[in-house]
């Protein structure tokens, strides 16, 4: 059982097809699409706006999603947010990456295609024009996403498109082994890194 909390008669909405890791919070007008993976650790608070989550996305671990009183904050479809992202009240684009520890505040709008560096901030207001890449604090535009990048992303994307069914099938409680089983199996192989792939 994930935690998923009614708030102020606002009940999160989560489509079949999604999964949210049962340590994930997902709190009052959250709306959450087809095959959307929830990290462990996320917490999506719909308490003082909305929150949507459309079709394929991914919110990794550790990430926070929220908002200022009366603002919905969208991440539309196929956005990837990475390992403890913060977007707080922004709007993130069609099949955008905000890399891992970003932060994005308040009615930013990060556009479709663009990729948001590792550690970056993107300040309050800034609009990023569509399939731009994005870094530093503040963040400042160096180039654009070429059409190799956005095919790595979206690879990558896909990945996390299929984790909620794999999750559905075989996620689940157990103890801990003592030591490795003498023919534990390898694991997948195949998607590589931008660096290798550059």
């Amino acid at each position: 059982m994930s935690n998923i909390f009614e708030f102020e008669g606002f009940r999160p909405v989560v489509h079949e097809s999604a999964f949210v890791h049962p340590n994930a919070t997902v709190t009052g007008n959250v709306i959450i699409g087809r095959d959307v993976y929830v990290g462990p650790g996320a917490a999506i608070r719909g308490d003082w706006g909305g929150v949507v989550i459309e079709d394929g996305c991914n919110v990794q671990e550790s990430c926070t999603v929220h908002m200022f009183p009366g603002v919905t904050v969208v991440l539309e479809a196929a956005a990837h947010i990475g390992h403890g992202a913060v977007i707080h009240g922004a709007r993130i684009g069609r099949d955008a990456l905000v890399g891992m520890n970003a932060v994005v505040m308040d009615e930013a709008v990060v556009g479709a295609g663009c990729i948001v560096g590792a550690l970056t901030f993107v300040p309050a207001g800034m609009v990023i024009p569509e399939r731009k890449v994005v870094v530093g604090n503040p963040a400042r535009v160096v180039k654009d996403v070429s059409d190799e990048m956005l095919a790595w992303k979206t690879e990558g994307t896909a990945l996390y498109q299929a984790l909620p069914a794999a999750l559905r099938r075989s996620l689940r409680p157990c103890e801990p082994l003592r030591e490795p089983e003498p023919d534990r199996p390898a694991q997948m192989t195949g998607y590589r890194t931008w660096r290798e792939v550059k």
